[in-house]
């Protein structure tokens, strides 16, 4: 037989499959991106000609002073320059901003879609804490790429390209040699110590992920944890965490260090020879003081920026670190998928089959084994068994949660994998065990059965679930806050909003996942009969705890340990003296429900 298999995980990323990612998402606004580059060539420009205009005022104003006059060409030149490359470099802000902020909704829009199209498996699997902090960063990473490499990394080549052009025009090739050897030799010294820095920022990413997940779970599970008095104990765990990181970033920021000394003595060097050879220039008269001023300029205007440029690199260096985890939850393979021309199931009414299915979770640990039954459209069946026989697998396999590894699950004759889980989902409600809800209003909660349902229209289902008259008499009726999961409702109130919302939703097929079993004997009473009102008329799957809540089903089949042991009515059952009669009698006579199975 056929096993379930998770999507292919996302092998390491490089720097430019990274960037290749991202690209699509940027070129959707290719022409603000290339107006902002207009923009940035014109600023760069503009900058780089305001030095020849100080060289010609200086030189004009070092005559002797009978020979004097105002330089208004040059003063008008450099004026008109230096407004250009503030104008210019404001228009390219302006334009870029919403290729940046749009790139990272878009981004951000495809992730959380792609997040839910991912099978149940990943879900049950992934920490909430690490994979939010993963999000966070790597969608602040985009807009630092973004934002840095138009603002920084392209503006600084650009000026180095045409600064060494005009010092090849204007004087000796020494001082273009100078110029760009210097640039190269920074640029090869913070690559190489960049790249054997970022093991210390990949560490220092998975540890923040690894101590914001024990952290956050601790929280989710704060009950618990006081439960048993371990605050010490998962103190210890996140401070443990911590203090790996510590180590981390002690050996980042000493790296780093090391990377700036070096990067001050390459610029040193570099800044301090073209000085001496404008220097000498002038000495032997072949360069005017005007030229020594032009230099000093351009090695101001060359080399702030790439002093910052090193820095700027090693941030960039850590965004893509910080995007490449991002983008690899994008790549995440999916289990779960729409076949090509799967269609959409429309129909009122349902006819469930199951044929000799088997599951897996994983390869060697089978769940259920050639298990068969037929509800017909508007019946109710029911299944029982003790914990572990596979009972709630089925409706995570009715939902395509899971692929069955074997068999099909068959609605009105068509396969499931034949439609689309979307439509497929729309013809099921649940109201399982544990009802979680949202931390917003009871009406927002109810509503999520149908966001599309008029007011009316979700009071009168709440009305159906007998929890209308208590949400009114609330202090701020349907608009009371739930809490985190619902934890500020009853268990049976949250069963009631929980039963509510599924029949607003108006499903033609309903599971009902042992929907009351976690509930006092008295309350489950009063939803027993709420639930046997909403399966009126709907085709019923109902896994069961307690016996006497499907006495009156369809057909009742008995698993153990993923197999069909028994089915039949509920008097065929007790008829046949088998594994339900004994359960019946256990319950009967008031045995503990753990202990029945």
């Amino acid at each position: 037989m056929k096993f379930s298999h998770r999507g292919a995980a996302p092998a390491r990323r490089n720097d430019i499959q990274t960037i290749k990612s991202l690209l699509p998402y940027v070129w959707q606004f290719k022409w603000r991106v290339s107006a902002a580059l207009a923009c940035l060539v014109a600023a760069k420009a503009a900058g780089v000609i305001l030095p020849l205009f100080l060289k010609d005022i200086v030189d004009k104003l070092s005559v002797p002073a009978t020979l004097l006059a105002l330089p208004l060409a040059a003063l008008a030149g450099y004026g008109f320059a230096r407004l250009a490359a503030s104008v210019f470099g404001e228009l390219r802000d302006a334009l870029f901003a919403r290729v940046t902020q749009g790139s990272i909704r878009r981004i951000a829009a495809q992730l959380f879609k792609h997040l839910f199209a991912l099978s149940l498996r990943f879900h049950m699997q992934r920490q909430t804490g690490g994979l939010s902090r993963d999000i966070e960063r790597g969608t602040k990473g985009i807009g630092f790429l973004l934002n840095f490499m138009v603002f920084n990394i392209l503006p600084t080549l650009l000026e180095i390209g045409m600064v060494a052009a005009i010092l090849l025009w204007r004087y000796d090739w020494s001082f273009a040699v100078v110029t760009l050897g210097t640039i190269a030799s920074y640029v090869a010294f913070t690559l190489l110590v960049t790249e054997k820095r970022m093991v210390y920022r990949r560490s220092m990413n998975d540890l923040d992920s690894k101590a914001n997940s024990k952290a956050i779970d601790a929280m989710i599970n704060y009950e618990t944890v006081k439960y048993f008095g371990n605050e010490a104990y998962e103190l210890d765990r996140y401070d443990t965490n911590l203090g790996k990181w510590v180590d981390s970033a002690v050996k980042n920021q000493i790296s780093l260090s090391f990377l700036n000394m070096g990067q001050g003595l390459i610029i040193t060097v570099g800044v301090t020879l073209l000085l001496w050879l404008s220097a000498q220039g002038v000495v032997d008269k072949k360069m005017s003081v005007g030229d020594v001023v032009l230099v000093s300029a351009y090695l101001t205007q060359l080399y702030a920026p790439l002093n910052f440029l090193g820095f700027v690199y090693r941030e960039i260096k850590h965004a893509l670190a910080d995007m490449e985890r991002m983008f690899g939850l994008m790549e995440q393979g999916l289990e779960v998928a729409d076949r090509p021309g799967a269609r959409p199931l429309r129909t009122g009414q349902a006819t469930l089959r199951f044929e000799h299915v088997d599951f897996g979770y994983e390869p060697n640990r089978q769940i259920l084994f050639d298990v068969s039954f037929t509800i017909p459209a508007g019946g109710t069946l029911a299944v029982v068994g003790s914990s572990g026989a596979g009972k709630s697998t089925l409706s995570r396999l009715l939902f395509r949660f899971y692929d069955v590894g074997a068999g099909s699950i068959m609605v009105n004759g068509v396969d499931v994998r034949d439609l689309t889980q979307a439509s497929l989902r729309r013809h099921i409600g649940i109201v399982p065990q544990d009802t979680v809800l949202f931390n917003d209003s009871i009406l927002y909660n109810i509503a999520y059965g149908n966001p599309d349902a008029t007011q009316e229209e979700i009071f009168e289902a709440a009305r159906a679930a007998s929890i209308h008259d208590f949400v009114m008499s609330l202090p701020e009726g349907y608009q009371t806050q739930v809490g985190e999961r619902g934890l500020k409702l009853s268990g049976g109130e949250k069963q009631r909003v929980a039963i509510a919302r599924t029949l607003l939703k108006n499903p033609p097929i309903l599971v009902l996942d042992e929907a009351t079993s976690a509930l006092d004997t008295r309350t489950e009473r009063a939803i027993q009969e709420e639930l046997r009102q909403i399966a009126r008329n709907r085709t019923t799957l109902i896994i069961a705890h307690r016996l006497s809540t499907i006495a009156d089903a369809d057909e009742i089949i008995v698993l153990d340990h993923g197999r069909v042991l028994e089915r039949g009515s509920h008097r065929e059952l007790l008829a046949r003296d088998g594994r339900y009669a004994q359960m019946w009698a256990l319950q009967q006579a008031g045995q503990d429900d753990e202990a029945l199975v």
